[in-house]
């Protein structure tokens, strides 16, 4: 069997030439066993009818396997003739000849070294689509932290604006006094509440002596 790999030639027929043969001297072979087990058997038959013969069942086989290693020597050397001309005359793609689907490579032909350049322009433009993929998430997850600070300082603005009104309702529009009025409403809140925390654990307490 040949060893040349031609890939090319599997590409256009679906299966290697070699695999070709192989299933022909496969196929070749098993006739050839098949064909001597049939003269074997004829000759017993034959055999039959005489009985004065001495030639033994035993005999015969061995003849019959002797026979069948001259053939297939004989075809083996038949075979591989007719192997080297089917593989280089019939199942041969010749080296000008190119493949539709390989028109493409005719139209545009590439070297090694521009092949090879045009793949270290790939990886390049692969790491660029990277780092600009990666800068662009960065640049989104910045955008989600600029919304929530947006959003806290609409809700510090609007507490501003409450406060303005508050305070001109009260009759005080500097930023200082609007302070100095909301810590003194502040403190008056907590003495309230204290004062509320001393009269309800009195109450406990008179609730318990009762």
């Amino acid at each position: 069997m040949s060893v040349n790999p031609m890939a090319y030639e599997a590409q256009f027929f679906g299966f290697t030439p070699q695999t070709c043969m192989l299933r022909v001297y496969i196929a070749f072979q098993d006739y050839l066993f098949e064909m001597m087990l049939v003269v074997e058997s004829v000759i017993l038959k034959k055999l039959e009818g005489f009985p004065d013969c001495k030639i033994s069942p035993f005999q015969i086989r061995k003849s019959t396997e002797k026979f069948l290693l001259f053939m297939k020597e004989h075809f083996d050397k038949l075979f591989s003739k007719m192997e080297e001309v089917l593989l280089q005359l019939v199942l041969n793609i010749p080296k000008n000849v190119l493949l539709p689907e390989d028109k493409v490579h005719e139209q545009y032909p590439y070297s090694k070294e521009q092949f090879q350049a045009l793949q270290d322009e790939i990886h390049q433009l692969q790491k660029q689509y990277r780092a600009e993929a990666s800068a662009g998430q960065a640049l989104r997850a910045e955008l989600e932290e600029q919304k929530a600070v947006r959003a806290e300082l609409e809700k510090i603005l609007q507490w501003f604006d409450g406060l303005e009104n508050i305070c001109r309702e009260h009759g005080t529009c500097n930023f200082k006094e609007s302070f100095a009025f909301l810590t003194q409403n502040a403190k008056k809140l907590q003495d309230v509440l204290k004062d509320v925390e001393k009269k309800s654990k009195k109450i406990k307490k008179h609730d318990q002596l009762l």
